[in-house]
């Protein structure tokens, strides 16, 4: 039962919801929100950094640095970084601190074709202020934040830029300096120091950007004065008069680097910084705004149910930001969001957001399962720690690749799927690209060892069967089982597909690998009702294990099966579990034709799961973590293989039997596959 603090958070998630969707625009884009109460913002990311909006004007909430970690504690495991902040500013208006207090007309709006996210405010009746935030697509290491001031009186102005360094950083040197080159000057606010426990050096630049002058030219810059509050709290101001009728320009960018990425980040950082000062706003803001629309070239169209449209979008706008097709990194849990889940990779990612990133962005894709072969030396060595042969991955991944889950947690040494997940997602990179170099380089190899590690890994009964004993499935309700469901069933279709890619490039495969996948057992009750582990007996699940047989391993096909596996586990998810195990059923009904339980079970993955004022998605109803990345694959997944009808297979992706909501009038898919294909159902 929900706590009554839980309840009354939920009713007023769906009162906001409503004033949400009154502001929302018609065209699908645009999320826009006038209430900042019970308030949950939505990230602006670029596959390197994310940064968090507030409700609070002039504020970052946190700063997210994607692949860098350092210990979380010296007995702990590694932590994703919390960034310097220079998200956050100060602005006075005629000697007054501007704060949600003393403003009106208070707005935010996230333009997800763009990837900008603006706040607009009014200042009494003296002048309306607007800023939009940018994590630069095109300079990744970098965010930017651009300004508009409409003075409607003679005001004075002063504004105040900061970078704030964490409290866990060491040994903080901030500084501020104008660099010269021939006649071209360039002041740099600047904070370097070290990770919490010393692993990395941090390196954070920022300065101010005035459009409307040549910014070469210092003296017809503002005067900038330099305050260092402490070595954690670096300031940079000007002052400036600005008159009546004017509106005033200008921006604040920054950026962050790190020795994860660059030998020298201080310097790093000084030059991208030194980049977008120097590069006209409309050249830097154009190319930022070209990548994303490349990015939408893969995109889902849904007509006749504008929120629905909406809540496809921002889980692919997420999906999309969290990544990068150059930066063979994966996606965590909550993306660049948090710190959740210590920005480890799971089986989140080749599970739930590589299937919808395969179908509509192969060069994302491609970066998602590269991250993987990038460390497969690290999980041969550990397969060898353990007494098993070829690869075993960790359960939680980090930058090195080695086991990265708490040791107290028994999933970090019990949960193996993964490592049959991850093979799947390699064999089916291959059936929609055909890339034979890639599949021959990195893809083999790989599908090689994994599928070594299942022989290895599996145990001949007296029956001449094969089990797989005691492991912790994807029901994590039940650990330390034998012949758990979906890891016999992914360890099967991995060996499966490692005998089809050593074929594709004229390798004999290990026989062992059909033999081991002929004879592992799937454990059934009487009725024919597929048991979740050998020894279950009917027990409350946390998410979706059984029914991945039928979606997304093709196992179990009869569909007299099928239905009976649906109507058992059901009613057995727990309601504290993740939201992508509805996701599977509703994908599951909708390719047997069933429209009602598929949107049914497509709005609970959910929608329960919503967080006002933009709809940001936690983990589950019950939990208040967004932006669960995870249930935004599911969800999109429902809409790409279940209503619209694709399938990946060994002749790329083709399309079965599509269906539609009776609240949809039509679904497009565009930007399918390496051909760019667009689907239609209507």
């Amino acid at each position: 039962m929900l706590s009554k603090n839980i309840s009354s958070w939920l009713s007023l998630s769906m009162c906001f919801f409503t004033i949400i969707t009154a502001l929302a625009q018609k065209d699908g884009w645009t999320l826009t929100t006038t209430n900042n109460q019970n308030y949950t913002g939505v990230v602006s990311a670029n596959g390197r950094i994310g940064i968090l909006p507030s409700s609070n004007i002039l504020e970052t909430d946190k700063i997210i640095l994607n692949n860098v970690y350092d210990k979380e504690s010296p007995l702990g495991v590694s932590r994703i970084l919390l960034g310097m902040n220079f998200g956050n500013l100060d602005l006075f208006i005629d000697g007054t601190k501007l704060d949600n207090n003393n403003i009106s007309n208070w707005k935010q709006t996230l333009n997800m074709k763009e990837a900008s996210f603006t706040t607009s405010f009014s200042f009494k009746s003296i002048a309306e202020i607007s800023y939009t935030i940018y994590a630069l697509r095109n300079v990744p290491y970098s965010g930017y934040i651009d300004f508009e001031i409409k003075a409607n009186q003679n005001i004075d102005l002063k504004v105040v830029g900061k970078i704030q360094t964490p409290e866990e950083y060491l040994q903080p040197l901030s500084t501020f300096r104008v660099l010269k080159d021939l006649e071209t000057t360039m002041p740099i606010l600047q904070t370097v120091a070290k990770s919490r426990l010393g692993r990395h050096t941090v390196g954070t630049s920022a300065t101010f950007i005035w459009h409307d002058i040549n910014s070469t030219r210092e003296n017809q810059r503002p005067e900038l004065i330099h305050n260092k509050v402490s070595e954690y709290n670096n300031h940079l101001s000007f002052e400036k008069k600005v008159s009546k009728g004017e509106n005033y320009q200008f921006a604040w960018t920054a950026a962050q680097c790190s020795t994860q990425d660059f030998f020298d980040p201080q310097s790093e950082s000084e030059r991208f910084v030194i980049f977008n000062l120097l590069t006209p706003r409309k050249d830097l803001l154009n190319q930022h705004k070209k990548l994303w629309s490349d990015l939408w070239k893969g995109d889902i169209i849904i007509e006749g149910d504008l929120q629905s449209q909406l809540d496809v979008r921002l889980a692919l706008y997420h999906l999309y930001a969290f990544s990068r097709g150059d930066s063979d990194l994966s996606i965590a849990p909550m993306g660049l969001s948090s710190q959740n889940y210590n920005g480890h990779i799971f089986w989140d990612t080749e599970l739930w957001m590589y299937p919808p990133l395969l179908v509509l962005n192969q060069d994302i894709a491609r970066s998602l399962v590269n991250y993987r072969s990038d460390r497969l030396d690290v999980a041969k060595r550990k397969a060898i720690n353990f007494g098993y042969k070829g690869a075993m991955f960790p359960w939680e991944s980090d930058d090195t690749g080695e086991e990265a889950t708490p040791a107290w947690a028994l999933t970090g040494t019990f949960e193996h799927h993964i490592t049959a997940d991850i093979g799947i997602a390699f064999w089916n990179y291959y059936r929609v690209t055909k890339n034979k170099k890639w599949l021959q380089e990195r893809g083999y190899p790989l599908l090689k060892e994994v599928a070594d590690y299942w022989v290895s890994r599996s145990t001949k009964n007296s029956d001449g069967s094969y089990s797989i004993k005691n492991v912790v499935g994807a029901n994590e309700f039940a650990p330390n089982v034998d012949d758990n469901a979906f890891t016999n069933g992914s360890a099967i279709t991995c060996l499966q597909y490692a005998t089809l890619a050593a074929t594709e490039i004229g390798i004999s495969p290990n026989k062992s690998w059909n033999e081991v996948a002929d004879k592992i057992i799937i454990h059934k009750f009487k009725d024919g009702t597929t048991k979740e582990h050998r020894d279950y007996s009917g027990d409350r699940i946390k998410q979706a294990d059984v029914n991945l047989l039928s979606y997304p391993l093709d196992i179990i096909t009869d569909k007299e099966t099928i239905l009976k596996d649906l109507a058992y586990y059901e009613p057995k998810l727990a309601k504290e579990g993740p939201a992508m195990a509805q996701s599977v059923f509703a994908v599951i009904y909708a390719r047997l034709g069933d429209a009602e339980n598929a949107f049914r079970l497509f709005k609970r993955s959910y929608e329960p799961n919503k967080r006002p004022p933009f709809g940001a998605l936690a983990e589950a109803a019950t939990s208040n973590n967004p932006y669960f990345a995870t249930g935004a694959g599911g969800m999109l997944q429902t809409v790409i293989f279940g209503f619209g009808g694709l399938h990946l297979t060994d002749n790329g992706i083709i399309q079965k039997k599509p269906i539609l909501p009776s609240a949809w009038k039509k679904l497009t898919i565009t930007g399918v596959g390496t051909e760019n294909k667009t689907y239609v159902i209507e």
